[in-house]
């Protein structure tokens, strides 16, 4: 696969994302989650301050056959004075996963309960 093609895989996935983002949360538009280039560093999709009051995580989005799952989170891990880490990963013809720090998903199970 053309590198090209890899970031236009990757893309899609994060467009797929931030569909869903909006979608579970009407409250916020297009401006609010921005997928942000290839290349650039930092979370693959941009939140706004008023995003961040409902989402404060930095999604990291990988669109691969074979994932090196330790390689993605340590890419994530990198990241300075950032929200809670998540990698939100997928493969051709699958669903959408996410990935994240088991303390931060006890704390959301814990705030389900109430």
């Amino acid at each position: 696969m053309k590198a090209s093609s890899a970031k236009q895989k990757g893309r899609r996935a994060a467009q797929q994302l931030q569909e869903l983002l909006l979608r579970s949360f009407p409250e916020l538009d297009k401006k609010d989650v921005v997928v942000t280039p290839s290349g650039v560093n930092g979370p693959d999709l941009m939140l706004s301050p008023y995003a961040e009051f409902f989402l404060p995580y930095d999604f990291e989005v990988k669109n691969v056959e074979k994932l090196n799952i330790w390689q993605a989170l340590n890419q994530l891990e990198k990241r300075k004075d950032s929200n809670s880490p998540v990698l939100v990963f997928r493969r051709n013809r699958s669903p959408m996963y996410a990935c994240m720090p088991i303390e931060l998903f006890l704390e959301l199970i814990e705030q389900g309960k109430s």
